[in-house]
């Protein structure tokens, strides 16, 4: 696993946002993970329509289940994007090594996995919005993680 930020995303249950993710880390250059089970047979043929080419570019791994996942991960912290997260991501100092991970879009990410991440990251929403999409929450956590490491170049 080469040293650059990651996305995870945990047990996806929308192919629609699965599709928009990856089409996020092909044009960006990021890793994605892709933590199963999907809520839907994950497919190249069931992505083509929402991830379209960006299959072919984008650098996917899949791994069955949280566990196998996890002993992939090495020694790279992961860092839960969540509403309940502790830390502010604008307050969140990133490192190059970072996983990012999303949960299902229908129910986060059981307290099993919650219990085992490094941090739990929110975006803020200070206009009161419950929450954001889970592909413009990765979206802005990316960004902003990319943003500090050029910073630190």
């Amino acid at each position: 696993m080469k040293e650059s930020l990651r996305l995870a995303t945990y047990q996806p249950d929308i192919p629609q946002n699965l599709g928009a993710m990856i089409r996020l880390c092909a044009c960006l250059g990021v890793p994605i993970d892709i933590i199963e089970p999907c809520g839907f047979p994950f497919s190249k043929k069931a992505l083509r329509r929402t991830a379209m080419d960006y299959l072919d570019i984008a650098e996917i791994k899949q791994h069955d289940s949280f566990e196998s996942f996890y002993s992939y991960k090495k020694k790279k912290r992961i860092i839960l994007l969540t509403t309940s997260g502790d830390i502010d991501l604008w307050d969140f100092t990133f490192v190059k090594s970072d996983i990012l991970m999303v949960g299902r879009e229908s129910s986060g990410v059981p307290p099993a996995v919650s219990n085992t991440v490094d941090y739990k990251v929110k975006v803020a929403m200070p206009a009161g919005g419950r929450s954001l999409n889970v592909v413009t929450c990765a979206a802005i956590a990316v960004a902003e993680g990319m943003r500090q490491m050029k910073n630190k170049l």
